[in-house]
Parts: structure tokens; C-alpha cells; sequence
């Protein structure tokens, strides 16, 4: 069964300034709701890639997004935030978000200084960083 996005989600996603074309990078995206919503909003032409640390969280995106991963508008990676990097040739990103992920949010420090970075080096110039999740 396909996740569903939650209303919380769906405001998150609403919140984007999201538009046909543009690249965009998730953090921590399992299970796919968000990044299917997203989809939605970049098509045509643009590309959603989400990275998770979880392997089964892999797993459950590429069982619930394989449509958009068919036609090219998604695409997963294995990795944590704090050590992801761009593949040679593989181009920057307009915007990047991350909803409850440790790194970001105060839970891991040192990740998270490493994740940030790892984050504005694969990001456009003027790219935007969106986080929820930082604590109250």
C-alpha cells in the first residue's frame, strides 16, 4: 500500500516553493510520501533525488514511488546526510528539504555540521535549504 501524505506533510510539501523543472534533494525520505507529492509539482522536466540512511527505508521508497522512478522523475540513494556527495557529473540542486532528520535538528551535532555542508556544496547558487523537525 502506497503512504499516504499526512495533512502535517502535506503542508510541509504545500510550503515549497516548488515549480516544473527544478531538482530537488530530500533528506531522509522514507517512506516516499513527500517526494511522490513533490513529483507532482516538478513535473515536467525536473527530478526529485532522496537520500536515506536506511537501507530498508530505500527499500519502501523504491516499492512506493516505482512509477516515478519509471519515468525518470525520482531516484534514491543509500546514504546518510553527512556523507552524501554528488556523483561526478551529476548536477546541483535547486532546493534540498529534510523533515525530521537527526542531523538536522539538533540530535547530532557533529553530523549535522558535516550534513549542512555535505547539503550547500550540492546546491545551485542561491540554492534554499528547507528543515522541519528542529526542537521547540
Amino acid at each position: 500500500m502506497t503512504p499516504r501524505c499526512s495533512p502535517r506533510l502535506a503542508a510541509i510539501v504545500d510550503a515549497l516553493p516548488l515549480r516544473p523543472g527544478m531538482r530537488v534533494l530530500e533528506i531522509g525520505g522514507a517512506p516516499g510520501a513527500a517526494a511522490k507529492v513533490v513529483c507532482e509539482r516538478i513535473a515536467p522536466g525536473g527530478h526529485i533525488l532522496v537520500i536515506d540512511r536506511s537501507a530498508k527505508g530505500i527499500s519502501l521508497i523504491e516499492r512506493n514511488a516505482a512509477a516515478e522512478i519509471e519515468a525518470g522523475l525520482l531516484s534514491v540513494r543509500h546514504t546518510a546526510a553527512e556523507e552524501f556527495a554528488l556523483r561526478q557529473g551529476e548536477p546541483l540542486f535547486d532546493l534540498a528539504f529534510a523533515v525530521r532528520v537527526g542531523a538536522f535538528d539538533g540530535r547530532y551535532p557533529e553530523a549535522g555540521v558535516r550534513a549542512r555542508d555535505r547539503v550547500r556544496q550540492a546546491l545551485v547558487e542561491g540554492g534554499r535549504f528547507f528543515v522541519d523537525g528542529l526542537p521547540e
